[in-house]
């Protein structure tokens, strides 16, 4: 029966995780070794002991309501997108709120996390920390690590010939990267085009003699304000998106997808992404178009080598008196404390099964918590997560056996028909992965059961954003507030811009809602018939259960 529960790392993956333990009457110890809590989303202007933040004017991709714990909505007053500030500043709410801090050894340091002598039987594990200078050894019950996967930069300076020899300049990866201001009247090349490659490019632009960025794939730029303003994610992370995803051809899906980002603006002709591509990497940034047309960014293709003072790139194209090359090429993950044999286990988190568990351990008490990459929010991933593991670690749910869950992990690796990085491999559907996670821990709302018994609730769960509240419907761990939540989020997210009003007397919220209750009907009916009786050849691709 696991009781102490080792956790490693105080970020939003550990606060969500000490509290799901408290929820089970599990005994949570977490190990900081840093001073606060809110790991990268902690901002610091140093960079010293290896501690990874977010830069000075980072502000979220995914809006307040995707994006906040399932039981504790974020202030109606907060805007829907954050900056760090405010971000930590709700974690700290919901630490305090719960009473989460008692339960933190900060400066401490996991040094080590080995196997007790009986593990085989016990499940236990020896965890090594060191705080002031101090060694202690302690025994758990249970461990969740929850480091996340922004931990050490890759920098691929060998794809890069000349970089380290020959160029004169200075390079540096984005984690150095705090404030704009030192990089004032030089020229930058970004390698890169991630989010981060996009936000830093656009943020130099304004003080930089030149900013070049450097893309190797195609990339399709969207906004975070979507039709009429709203966020992008509350109105494109739906079920009814869902449930069409999986009913229409792949290839159909995709040419819509393209036809709305070039809605927007026509990213061939920017050179970004063509609509042949199979590539379909999205990035948020509002302003990288305008400073591509307005050339205060101009975009490259990717570099094939350095000279002293010169960028040489795969088109025969050359950038002379580059200044400043700044790498924005993303993080690898390690578990550098982990014991030897528990680590090379898995090389990346497809090793683990439902990108939580090692299958090949004789006990499941070892969980990896928020190393997984979704189209939406990565810390409902991990709440939802540290829900399930802590059900499996209180004893009243069950994992099946190991051959079947190598059998699953298996089947994953065999999908993935090239060998993408390993960052890649962390992306996955946001509602399909928080449905399939949430199912495994009894937690999945049904819509078919709210439209018998709650019809209006079931069409904003459907048709509305698919935010964490509707993981607190129902089974254990369900919360009171959750159907008010859900019915209010589109209240908080305007709550914020009411700070002028307008008269606008127009509603035509009777008529919409008898569409929408038609349309789910309908939908409800179609996958009940497509999942029984499938076309012949059709491949279902995993029929969402409504």
């Amino acid at each position: 029966m696991v009781r102490r529960v080792a956790i490693i790392g105080a970020g939003v993956g550990g606060l969500a995780s000490i509290k799901c333990c408290l929820d089970e009457g599990l005994e949570p110890t977490c190990f900081e070794r840093s001073e606060d809590i809110g790991g990268v989303w902690r901002y610091t202007d140093s960079t010293d002991g290896g501690r990874v933040s977010v830069y000075r004017s980072v502000i979220t991709n995914t809006s307040k309501e995707m994006s906040c714990f399932s039981d504790f909505p974020c202030p109606e007053d907060f805007p829907s997108f954050l900056p760090h500030s405010l971000l930590l500043e709700y974690y700290r709410m919901y630490a305090q709120h719960f009473n989460l801090l008692r339960h933190i050894r900060f400066k401490t340091t996991a040094l080590s996390v080995r196997k007790h002598t009986d593990f085989a039987t016990s499940g236990q594990w020896e965890v090594v920390t060191e705080t002031d200078g101090v060694r202690e050894l302690h025994v758990f019950d249970a461990v969740m690590v929850c480091t996340g996967h922004y931990q050490e930069p890759y920098l691929p300076l060998t794809s890069f010939p000349g970089i380290d020899t020959r160029f004169k300049g200075q390079y540096l990866h984005s984690r150095e990267y705090k404030d704009v201001e030192v990089f004032r009247g030089k020229r930058v090349l970004v390698v890169g085009i991630g989010n981060t490659g996009g936000d830093l490019s656009v943020e130099l632009s304004h003080v930089a003699a030149k900013v070049f960025l450097s893309a190797r794939s195609s990339t399709w730029v969207s906004s975070r304000v979507s039709d009429h303003g709203f966020p992008f994610d509350m109105v494109n992370t739906t079920r009814l998106n869902h449930f069409l995803d999986w009913l229409l051809p792949s290839a159909l899906t995709r040419r819509i997808r393209f036809r709305k980002f070039n809605s927007w603006f026509n990213h061939t002709n920017y050179g970004l992404a063509s609509s042949k591509s199979s590539n379909f990497k999205i990035i948020m940034n509002e302003e990288l178009p305008f400073c591509l047309l307005s050339g205060t960014v101009v975009l490259k293709p990717n570099v094939k080598e350095f000279t002293e003072s010169s960028a040489v790139f795969e088109d025969g194209t050359t950038e002379e008196n580059i200044d400043v090359v700044l790498f924005a090429t993303g993080y690898i993950f390690s578990f550098p404390f982990l014991e030897e044999s528990v680590r090379s286990l898995f090389d990346d988190n497809r090793s683990l099964y439902k990108r939580v568990f090692l299958p090949q351990l004789e006990k499941p008490t070892l969980a990896i918590i928020g190393l997984v990459q979704l189209t939406g929010s990565v810390m409902v991933g991990a709440e939802m997560q540290a829900r399930w593991v802590t059900g499996i670690f209180a004893g009243w749910n069950k994992l099946p056996p190991a051959s079947r869950m190598m059998a699953d992990v298996l089947k994953k690796k065999r999908l993935v028909k090239r060998n993408p990085s390993k960052r890649e491999n962390l992306k996955i559907s946001f509602i399909s992965y928080t449905d399939d996670i949430a199912s495994c821990a009894g937690v999945k709302p049904s819509v078919l059961r709210l439209l018998l018994t709650d019809p209006r609730l079931a069409l904003a769960v459907f048709f509305g954003p698919c935010t964490p509240y509707q993981y607190r419907l129902v089974g254990r761990g369900k919360w009171s507030g959750a159907r008010d939540a859900i019915l209010t989020q589109w209240q908080r997210t305007l709550k914020p811009l009411r700070t002028r009003v307008v008269d606008d007397s127009s509603d035509g919220s009777s008529s919409w809602c008898w569409m929408c209750l038609l349309v789910l009907s309908t939908a409800l009916t179609a996958g009940f018939l497509l999942s029984k009786y499938p076309r012949p050849g059709w491949n279902p691709r995993g029929c969402p259960q409504l």
